[in-house]
């Protein structure tokens, strides 16, 4: 973790625009095209665009043993997906093809991914590339440091069926301890380390009959597995980046980010990065009037987000950082995204104007907090 001394750092929650040209010519040339990218933007923080992964979470379905995939179940209902609250209360705007509710039905039958052996990891060759990725292209390229993401055990369990262990508890610790080993090649390759765990707040939604306090104990035990496979890693290498998850809808029934900010707290980690940008949290950095950010860890508010192809005004984006910067202080505090924008607004131009508002933002926060 490297604090803002004189400004505050910038960077982003990990997915970037995929460049037509990646396949023809290979991940390791667009990882250094997007690194060069993100520093010419002026981001502090890079990472590589998250470009040899298919997806944030289901990547890690090739990096671990023990696993079959079935096929997709030709009469089986669609998975609850992270916007079931909101259904309830809005079933004729998820059932409209014709607005953003097509965008944010229930997700689509996928193939049935069992765990069927005690969980290995054996994505050391991938993870081992994206590393030999990551500092070639950073040859050459001025910015503070660079992260690698890496999904978190609650979030594979979105999409893993248990068919082995013997309770959720043994399971996710199982996932935990398999995904150690990405975890720690991150910290020993040099990088900075993010934890992607929307889990621990759109879980809230995929299980509508739960209460808050149903719920804690749910999150409670994903947090413990997460440390879980931290455990080791010097906290000052890890960053958390939480969400509501990335559906475009509603979100009126999001977990209210009170209810679960101590667990947050708990994971073994320096940074936290966190969705606060959209109409339905922009209001959270009320919280951290009455919540401390421990000594020695940094927030990492969305300033920017992917809820809308609007590009944020850099003289709001500097108005919320120095609302959070009034709470938690100046030097404990980066700018960063609600999500990765990769493939969440409408064209990779409006990715890049983002970034560049966020940029300018905390340029101008920087002066007015720092003088």
């Amino acid at each position: 973790m490297k604090g803002s001394v004189d400004r505050i750092l910038t960077t982003h929650a990990g997915s970037l625009p995929r460049p037509s040209e990646l396949e023809r010519d290979g991940v390791r040339s667009a990882v250094a095209g997007v690194v060069r990218q993100q520093a010419a933007c002026g981001i502090d923080s890079v990472n590589d665009g998250e470009f040899s992964k298919s997806n944030f979470t289901f990547y890690a379905e090739t990096r671990l043993g023990g696993i079959e995939v079935g096929p997709v179940p030709e009469d089986g209902e669609a998975a609850q997906g992270i916007s079931a609250r909101d259904r309830r209360e809005f079933p004729g705007y998820f059932e409209n093809r014709g607005f953003f509710g097509g965008l944010a039905r229930r997700l689509p039958p996928r193939p049935v991914v069992t765990c069927v052996a005690p969980l290995t990891y054996t994505g050391h060759e991938q993870v081992r590339a994206d590393v030999d990725n990551l500092r070639a292209a950073l040859d050459g390229v001025e910015v503070e440091n660079a992260f690698l993401p890496a999904v978190a055990p609650g979030t594979v369990e979105h999409w893993l069926t248990n068919g082995h262990y013997p309770d959720d508890e043994a399971f996710v610790y199982g996932i935990a301890e398999a995904m150690r080993e990405e975890y720690r090649a991150i910290v020993e390759g040099g990088f900075l380390l993010q934890i992607d765990d929307p889990d621990l707040l759109d879980g809230w939604q995929m299980y509508p009959d739960m209460t808050v306090d149903e719920y804690r104990r749910y999150a409670k035990l994903r947090i413990d597995a997460l440390n879980h496979g931290l455990r080791g890693l010097p906290p000052e290498r890890v960053r958390l980046h939480i969400c509501w998850g990335s559906y475009h809808g509603p979100h009126k029934h999001d977990l209210p980010l009170r209810d679960i900010v101590d667990l947050v707290l708990e994971v073994n980690a320096g940074e936290y990065s966190i969705e606060a940008s959209n109409p339905c949290h922009d209001h959270d950095w009320r919280v951290w009037e009455d919540v401390r950010l421990p000594e020695g860890k940094a927030l990492i508010p969305g300033v920017v987000g992917h809820a809308s192809d609007f590009i944020e005004h850099p003289e709001l984006v500097a108005d919320r950082l120095e609302r959070y910067a009034r709470l938690v202080g100046r030097e404990n505090l980066l700018a960063g995204t609600d999500c990765g924008l990769g493939n969440r607004v409408g064209h990779p131009e409006i990715t890049w104007a983002k970034l560049s508002a966020l940029v300018e933002g905390a340029r101008l926060a920087s002066r007015r907090l720092w003088g």
